[in-house]
């Protein structure tokens, strides 16, 4: 988790091919109406989110239910965000993805084929409530030794 620009999606595909588990991007479950508003930078709102917590909790208690773990990258910004898609499970465990706020902004200026504005990064960071208890990582290391520390410090 973390916001836009962290890496969620290139750490979390490295990730679960070490881990041999599928790996899943928490940004194909907006609806249609949330990405137009984020390709627009409309920064969305708690009540635009609620139908993407509530898919992405459906999925996740489904993998649950039938013990199909995934790497699943999501931005999970606030703590009721996170209390929600988490529903006290032992089995779920965040790793937040920090990094300097001008590196991030570089990376996003260099995607291409994404529908996050990078205008909206402001409103990310202004939104972000740093979790506790997460596996904390800084995303200027290369991703080899990220994926590594993660790794060493998940209770598998």
């Amino acid at each position: 988790m973390g916001v836009s620009g962290v890496g969620k999606t290139t750490i979390g595909q490295q990730l679960a091919t070490d881990l041999g588990w599928q790996f899943i991007d928490g940004d194909d479950f907006h609806p249609t109406a949330n990405v137009n508003k984020m390709q627009q930078g409309v920064p969305l709102t708690d009540a635009d989110r609620l139908p993407w917590l509530m898919a992405l909790q459906t999925a996740i208690a489904d993998w649950l239910t039938h013990h199909h773990y995934k790497v699943l990258a999501c931005s999970a910004l606030k703590a009721s965000y996170r209390n929600y898609l988490h529903a006290n499970h032992p089995d779920v465990h965040w790793v937040y993805l920090q990094g300097d706020k001008a590196l991030i902004r570089d990376r996003l200026q260099a995607r291409t084929h994404h529908f996050m504005a990078p205008a909206l990064l402001d409103s990310q960071f202004e939104a972000l409530e740093v979790p506790t208890g997460a596996i904390a990582i800084d995303i200027a290391n290369p991703l080899d030794t990220i994926v590594q520390t993660i790794r060493a410090q998940l209770p598998l």
